[in-house]
C-alpha cells in the first residue's frame, strides 16, 4: 500500500510538541515503515519590533494542524490519532482522507509562483483592492489559492483574506505582492 500525505489536527500550539511525541510513539511502536514523514509547514515572516528592529521568525502557516506521510490501516492510525494533543484526521465521516500530490505541493511552496505565461504578477495597491472582491494568491505557501477580501490595510500594505483550507474558511494576511485581483 503507497504511503499518502494526511492532514491531523491538533489543539492550536501544540503542533511541535504533537510532532516530538508522534516520532517518540512510532519509534516505540516500530512503526517506522508505516509512518515515513511529519511536516509543520512554515514560512519565514520578517516583523518589525518597536524601534524598527527587523526580526525574521518561522510562523505556521496553518495553526492546529500537522502533515503526516503514511500508509493507514488500524494501527498506524491508532498510533497517530491517540497521540497526546492530536484531535483526529481532517477526513470524511471519521475517515482519513488523503491530500493530493498538488495540494501538497502547494502547502510546502513546491508550486512555481508564476504565473501560467511564466510572467511575474503585476503590482497592485490597496487602492486596487476593496472588502468581498476575489483575489488570487500568486506567491508564498498558499500560492494558487483563491480567496476574498476581508479586510484592506493600507497603512501596512497588507490585505486579510478568506481563503477555504481544508474545508474551513481561515482568514490569512497577506502582502500585497502576494496577491493579484480575480477579474
Amino acid at each position: 500500500m503507497a504511503k499518502r500525505w494526511y492532514v491531523v489536527h491538533t489543539y492550536s500550539g501544540y503542533e511541535n510538541k504533537v510532532k516530538t511525541d508522534l516520532e517518540h510513539r512510532i519509534e516505540t511502536y516500530g512503526m517506522q515503515d508505516q509512518i515515513v514523514d511529519i511536516q509543520i509547514p512554515t514560512e519565514k515572516v520578517t516583523k518589525v519590533k518597536d524601534g524598527g528592529e527587523r526580526v525574521d521568525k518561522d510562523e505556521k502557516v496553518f495553526p492546529g494542524y500537522v502533515l503526516v506521510r503514511m500508509e493507514v490501516d488500524d494501527n498506524s492510525w491508532a498510533v497517530v490519532r491517540n497521540t497526546p494533543g492530536v484531535t483526529g484526521f481532517v477526513g470524511i465521516d471519521g475517515k482519513p482522507t488523503p491530500l493530493r500530490r498538488s495540494e501538497y505541493d502547494k502547502i510546502m511552496r513546491r508550486v512555481n509562483p508564476r504565473s501560467a505565461s511564466g510572467a511575474p504578477a503585476p503590482k497592485i495597491t490597496t487602492t486596487d483592492l476593496e472588502v468581498g472582491q476575489v483575489v488570487h494568491v500568486v506567491s508564498g505557501p498558499l500560492a494558487d489559492f483563491d480567496g476574498t477580501v476581508s479586510e484592506v490595510m493600507p497603512e501596512a500594505g497588507k490585505v486579510k483574506v478568506m481563503l477555504t483550507i481544508f474545508g474551513r474558511e481561515t482568514p490569512v494576511e497577506l502582502t500585497l505582492d502576494q496577491v493579484t485581483a480575480v477579474i
